[in-house]
């Protein structure tokens, strides 16, 4: 279906939203129909889940929800059924944005917002969607660890053991910082007198990377991966 004109079809888009706060759920409902969509709400993330989640063309979900946290809705319908999803969300942890992106999530549109951006956003991603013949993007993930060898991009990185020991801590907590003596004292391979390689590592981490930016200091505390 051709997104643009999803008003004109016979068939218009079908829109599964779980959102516990019914009175914007109906705002948003209402404002869509306008443009020939149908927005079915389930307020119990347990219930939108069980509700069909294949025959909808797109979720649009809450993160703070009764019951089953809203990351752990994305990451069940992202493995399991082949659907955009935009997380519609209160909270403005930049944590939360940057989990929900790792777990699959299409987009992030932090509350409040104008239905209009929805629109918007829903229209340029079923557009998108549609383009890759109604299938997710194969675009490798941004890092990704197999075995010994962490890709960046869906390219490989040729890593010291102790830049992959360290690069792979960061990896499984991105978005976090972690304390330099974490790093270091979870590390297979480096010692407790490695504070100065420790700077020395990272600044050869981001060199590979390609962006200097990629991984931030934390000032008096250690790092993270952005």
């Amino acid at each position: 279906m051709n997104a643009e004109n999803a008003e004109t079809q016979n068939h218009p888009v079908k829109i599964l939203m779980i959102e516990d706060d019914p009175e914007f759920a109906e705002l948003l409902t209402e404002y869509l129909a306008q443009f020939g969509m149908e927005v079915t709400n389930y307020e119990d993330p347990f219930l939108g889940v069980s509700a069909g989640v294949q025959n909808y063309d797109l979720l649009l979900l809450d993160l703070t929800l009764p019951g089953m946290d809203g990351l752990e809705v994305c990451e069940e319908v992202v493995r399991k059924y082949d659907i955009p999803v935009i997380i519609s969300s209160a909270r403005n942890d930049i944590n939360d944005k940057v989990e929900s992106l790792r777990l699959g999530a299409d987009d992030y549109l932090p509350k409040p917002y104008d239905p209009k951006e929805l629109h918007a956003r829903i229209l340029s991603l079923l557009r998108r969607y549609n383009k890759s013949g109604g299938k997710r993007s194969e675009t490798p993930p941004e890092y990704e660890i197999r075995g010994d060898t962490i890709y960046h991009h869906g390219q490989a990185l040729h890593l010291t053991p102790a830049e992959f020991d360290i690069l792979s801590q960061l990896i499984r907590k991105q978005g976090i910082t972690i304390s330099r003596e974490q790093l270091i004292n979870e590390s297979k391979v480096m010692s407790d007198s490695s504070q100065k390689s420790l700077d020395v590592i990272i600044s050869k981490i981001r060199s590979k990377l390609g962006n200097p930016k990629a991984i931030q200091a934390v000032r008096g505390v250690g790092y993270k991966l952005l």
